[in-house]
């Protein structure tokens, strides 16, 4: 049997919900290092404090993915039970972070918003695959990229349209201004709405539905049986590994923060190794299935994987570096407390919106029309020049106003990253599986971010100190590996 063909209605429901929670997202990207530096942050501990949103990315994503592929929950179906749990949460979080009395308080809400947004966000991709048959992957993640472009527009742009309806931008001790707060608590309830919409407006195909459609499934035993083949010391060299890094930051001075990249890769080493074990004496578990899908990755997967390490390695330093980027080098105003800071913070408000507005129409128009003529991983090449352009740009741009020009690149990258790798994968990946296997794909997502907060700022402090402009040359650069590494990926694939 066919999946029947959705109409735009139908295509429209299946990701409004992602547009609120893009909205989450482009609050948290655009305000967090603002929050942070109002509340008495230096610019040199940012990177440390920004460490929550990819690290719990890591951890919840592959959990989740593996849980929603096992859940039925009657009515309320497979995925959306997570979507709810997490827009809940991430309401709530949005509710009370602008009113955080202390640095410790919005660090911690932190976690547990980006926690949030990903029990929702991750089973959206899944939830694509579930609901379309295979020629409308493409239209379905192109509509998702819209919404989340819009989504990121209107978040973004948000405290910038405030101040200028006579709302006060003006700091305060130790807290933030009206335009931010009053834009989070708008974000939360824009969240909830947008998810619970998708909730409402579905209906998720059964086991059985998904079984006439697919037919039944072979894959499931498969993680834990490569982990049997496995020796347990198999998990070894990510342990060395992690060891060596903990060593070099006390051997080199490297900014303590890395200490989280040496464990992270020790914690791995011992899960692997854990895992294999039970899985050696007939023991299946999450931990087991879910190491064994990350070994046993398709080929496909594995080189997409590698574009997408390098392509949001990019994405993270633009997101923790522009505000104090714009406000010191084209405002000349690095103190947080300054007017002219405040000025700059805002304006990135609305250079944010103008990547995710380019974005959001990128993926309705201009993708599908190079996807057709060229494929989707060639398009996805030339998506991620324009990207590399844009942030190359910054170093010859002097009035922040053609940071626009800027910014229209960039949207087009960010618009082939979110739609393009995941309609190569979601074609090639076996049903029974898409969440995992999306959950695992998003820790290429995830672990760029963490060596990112982790490592940028020792580079950072070592070569170029005070000066955080030179992070979008690290950006540009990465946006160029990515782009060789689909030079592979249009090799396999075809598309």
């Amino acid at each position: 049997m066919e999946k029947p063909r959705q109409s735009f209605a139908g295509l429209w429901n299946i990701s409004f919900g992602f547009f609120g929670i893009q909205i989450g997202f482009a609050l948290q990207n655009a305000n967090m290092s603002r929050i942070f530096q109002s509340l008495g942050t230096r610019l040199d501990d940012l990177p440390a404090l920004w460490v929550a949103a990819p690290l719990t990315g890591l951890l919840v994503q592959p959990i989740i993915g593996h849980l929603s592929d096992k859940t039925w929950l009657g009515r309320l179906g497979r995925r959306r039970p997570y979507f709810l749990g997490g827009a809940i949460l991430a309401a709530l979080a949005l509710l009370l972070m602008p009113e955080s009395p202390a640095l410790w308080f919005a660090a911690g809400l932190l976690w547990v918003l980006d926690a949030s947004l990903n029990i929702s966000m991750e089973p959206f991709r899944a939830f694509v695959g579930d609901m379309l048959r295979k020629d409308q992957h493409s239209a379905g993640y192109a509509v998702q990229t819209a919404f989340i472009g819009m989504g990121a527009v209107l978040g973004s742009i948000f405290p910038w349209a405030l101040e200028h309806l006579g709302v006060s931008n003006a700091a305060v001790a130790r807290g933030v201004p009206d335009t931010v707060r009053y834009a989070f608590w708008f974000g939360g309830a824009a969240l909830f709405c947008s998810v619970l919409w998708t909730v409402l407006t579905t209906r998720e195909y059964s086991p059985a539905e998904m079984t006439a459609f697919d037919g039944p499934s072979t894959v499931d035993g498969a993680a834990v049986t490569l982990l049997a083949a496995r020796h347990p010391a198999a998990g070894l060299p990510w342990i060395v590994a992690g060891a060596l890094v903990v060593l070099a930051v006390a051997r080199f001075a490297l900014e303590k923060e890395v200490y989280l990249l040496g464990g992270l890769l020790i914690a791995y080493g011992l899960a692997q190794a854990v895992a294999i074990l039970r899985a050696r004496a007939g023991r299946a578990s999450m931990l087991g299935h879910i190491v064994g899908d990350f070994a046993g990755m398709p080929v496909l997967m594995k080189r997409l994987a590698v574009a997408q390490f390098f392509s949001w390695s990019a994405l993270f330093i633009m997101w923790i570096n522009t505000t104090p980027i714009v406000a010191g080098a084209f405002y000349g105003s690095p103190d947080p407390k300054s007017a002219g800071y405040q000025e700059g913070a805002s304006w990135v408000d609305v250079l944010f919106a103008t990547y995710n507005g380019a974005a959001a129409v990128a993926a309705l128009t201009l993708l599908p029309l190079l996807s057709a003529r060229l494929g989707k991983a060639r398009t996805h090449i030339f998506g991620l020049l324009c990207g590399a352009a844009g942030y190359a740009s910054f170093f010859l741009v002097r009035d922040p106003a053609w940071l626009i020009a800027s910014e229209v690149g960039i949207g087009i990258a960010w618009a082939s990253i979110l739609a393009m790798p995941y309609a190569i994968l979601a074609s090639s990946l076996p049903q029974a599986k898409l969440g995992i296997y999306m959950g695992l794909f998003n820790v290429f997502v995830v672990v760029p971010q963490l060596l990112v907060a982790t490592v940028m700022g020792s580079i950072m402090n070592r070569f170029f100190p005070g000066e955080p402009i030179w992070t979008m040359a690290f950006a540009s650069g990465t946006l160029l590996l990515a782009a060789v590494a689909m030079l592979r990926v249009a090799a396999l694939s075809r598309e």
